[in-house]
Formats: C-alpha cells, sequence, structure tokens
C-alpha cells in the first residue's frame, strides 16, 4: 500500500477541548454537532441519512471504509453528516460488490473528513460532557479563529432543519396498482422505510415538509406516515398541525423518529434535547404490549417526556428504552394513531421490529 502524506487536523469541541488527528483525502474544514454511533456496520446508510444533517459524526468502529460503498445502500440522494471523524480509515477496500471507494464518494460529495483520532476517548468525553457544536479542521495555527466561528454555530435545540433535507416537491414510490395508498410527510424521509412500504403492496406519494392536510388529503391515501428526520421537532408547526387534523378525522397514522415526536406535540406532549442522544444498532426495546425485547436501529438527539405521556388520558406508552428507560413509543388508546422512536425499517441494523409496517397495513384494511 503506497504510503499518503496528510494534512495534520483537530477537532474544536465548543467548550474548547481539542482533539488530534489527521486529514482524509483533502484540507478544510467542518462545522456541526459533535454525534457518535456504535455500529460496528452501515457506515454508507448512516452517511447518507437525512436525520444526520447538520451533524458531525464520530463513528465508534474503528475501520470505516474498508468495504468501499455500494450504489444500491443509499438512504438518500448524497452524503447528508457535515463531516467525519474517525479512528482508521480505509483507502483501500474489499468487497465483491462494491461500486467504489468510500474516500471516492467523499470526494464526489465535497465532504471533509478526519482519522486517527482518539475516537474512545472521544467517544467517552461526549457520553460524559454531552452532544455540543464542535469543529474539525486543517487549520491548526488558527485555533482563536476557528473558536470565534464556531461560537456562531446555532444550537441544535429550537432548530428546524427538515426544511433543508426535504422534497420540494411531490414525488411517488412503488407500483401504482397497489392495493393500498400511503400519503408521507417528508421532514427527512429514508428510503429503506418507501422500500418497506413498497413491499407489503403499498404505493406511496411523498410530500414536501410543509405541506398541509388538505395537501394530503386530496391523493385520497388509505393512510398518513410521517417521517424520519433532523433537528427539532418544536419548530415543526406544520407538521404538528397536519398530524391534529389527521388524528381528528380519525384516519390511519403513523410516526417514526421525527415523525413520532410530531405526533407526541400535536397531543401536547412536550420533547426535550437528551444529553447526547441514542445513535447505534443494537439498542435494547421493550415492547409493553407482548413483553418481548427488541434490538434495534436508533438515531436521535431528542425524546418524548415520559411523564406527559404517562398522564396523558387519550394515550398510552407502547416501548421503553431499556437503557436509560425512555420513551420508544407511544398510540393513541380510541385513535389510529401509533408511532415509535426507533427505526424499524434498520438500514443498518436488525429487523426485529419490521412487524410495525404490518401493523401500520392492518389499520388501512
Amino acid at each position: 500500500m503506497k504510503y499518503k502524506s496528510r494534512k495534520k487536523a483537530i477537532l474544536l469541541l465548543a467548550d474548547g477541548t481539542i482533539f488530534y488527528g489527521k486529514a482524509i483525502g483533502r484540507e478544510g474544514t467542518a462545522f456541526g454537532e459533535v454525534c457518535f454511533n456504535t455500529g460496528m456496520t452501515g457506515y454508507q446508510e448512516i452517511f447518507t441519512d437525512p436525520s444526520y444533517y447538520g451533524q458531525l459524526m464520530v463513528t465508534a468502529n474503528v475501520h470505516i471504509g474498508n468495504y468501499g460503498i455500494n450504489n444500491s445502500e443509499f438512504e438518500s440522494d448524497g452524503v447528508k453528516i457535515a463531516g467525519l471523524i474517525c479512528k482508521n480509515f480505509s483507502y483501500d477496500y474489499s468487497r465483491i460488490d462494491s461500486d467504489g471507494s468510500l474516500l471516492e464518494f467523499f470526494q464526489k460529495n465535497d465532504l471533509f473528513a478526519i482519522s486517527d483520532v482518539d475516537t474512545r476517548a472521544l467517544v467517552s468525553y461526549i457520553r460524559e460532557n454531552g452532544a455540543m457544536n464542535a469543529v474539525i479542521s486543517t487549520e491548526i495555527d488558527n485555533i482563536e479563529e476557528l473558536k470565534n466561528q464556531l461560537s456562531q454555530v446555532p444550537e441544535m435545540k429550537g432548530l428546524e432543519l427538515a426544511s433543508k433535507v426535504s422534497t420540494k416537491k411531490p414525488y411517488y414510490f412503488g407500483n401504482e396498482n397497489a392495493t393500498y395508498k400511503i400519503a408521507a410527510l417528508d421532514i427527512g424521509i429514508k428510503k429503506n422505510i418507501l422500500r418497506n412500504f413498497a413491499k407489503r403492496d403499498a404505493y406511496i406519494k411523498v410530500f414536501p415538509h410543509n405541506s398541509t392536510f388538505e395537501d394530503l388529503n386530496s391523493w385520497n391515501p388509505d393512510g398518513f406516515f410521517l417521517s424520519n428526520g433532523p433537528g427539532d421537532p418544536e419548530p415543526l408547526i406544520e407538521a404538528q398541525n397536519l398530524a391534529k387534523k389527521i388524528i381528528e378525522n380519525n384516519l390511519p397514522i403513523f410516526g417514526i423518529c421525527l415523525g413520532h415526536q410530531v405526533i407526541a406535540l400535536a397531543n401536547g406532549i412536550s420533547t426535550y434535547k437528551m444529553h447526547n442522544g441514542h445513535r447505534g444498532i443494537n439498542h435494547p426495546v421493550k415492547n409493553l404490549k407482548t413483553g418481548k425485547g427488541e434490538i434495534t436501529s436508533q438515531n436521535h438527539g431528542f425524546a418524548v417526556n415520559k411523564e406527559e405521556a404517562e398522564r396523558h388520558a387519550d394515550l398510552e406508552i407502547t416501548h421503553l428504552h431499556l437503557n436509560d428507560n425512555t420513551v420508544a413509543g407511544i398510540a393513541m388508546k380510541n385513535k389510529k394513531c401509533f408511532s415509535v422512536q426507533y427505526h424499524p425499517e434498520a438500514s443498518p441494523g436488525p429487523h426485529d421490529s419490521s412487524y410495525l409496517f404490518d401493523d401500520f397495513i392492518e389499520l388501512l384494511k
């Protein structure tokens, strides 16, 4: 393997802490909220997941890039993370169905990334001190200016990001002759969610983030879906109003991740910014209805207020995260409405929770 000369780089956290590394591919600077994912596989799906928009991704897995990329495994139309921080970056890859290297993919998408960072120490630091804004840069002799620029980056709390990743105009997915029609609100939707609906005999029309109930209902769908996505759910007033009208009309509605939080807010239940969030593909969840455990894929920095959900007369908590007892799923008692905080479509991750798509299809019958 040919030796590569690489530029020194730093990760500067908002509290002034600095971690050192080296640039991957090109020089540059990138800002965002630093967070970590504990998944051992699935880096391509993670990097293209719209829910990660505006975040500097720390990969807890030691090796990144060793199996290249495959053109059928994207979760959106390109890279959505703001930058990558890893320990070992593989310039060479080995996989029979790879379509190219991860470096080539980053170059095509103009993503700045750094490696050779002590990610074990970094993940431990984030766990203890919480997710915060940060900057990665090769401008290692200009730290004071980087601090000044970093101080001007908005906090994730209160930040509306759905408009940054949502489709600009409606589009269709699946077989137009399918049995069921689902109207999906795109506030950061992943492709594998659409694939899961389509393989269950559903035809999906995907609408922009600011679409109204009238927009979606004019298509005469059998049910409604609120997608995953990035940022704080509180500023998504239009999506909350949409959810309220669907619920008022007792129409089937299913929400995942950000969509789950929107449904909670539509019911008057608040959300809050978590200390460091849940991001990985091995998070344990308990289904309170069946008593069964599920290993799940998760990616969220906000959560639903558990105490308020427990007190709500028309709601029940259906799933709990076993690591910290946070709300992982809710359902309305007398409405065709349920949602989960995690990702039953996985991609990457286990398929323990894929039954939730079947549950939603049952509501459409």
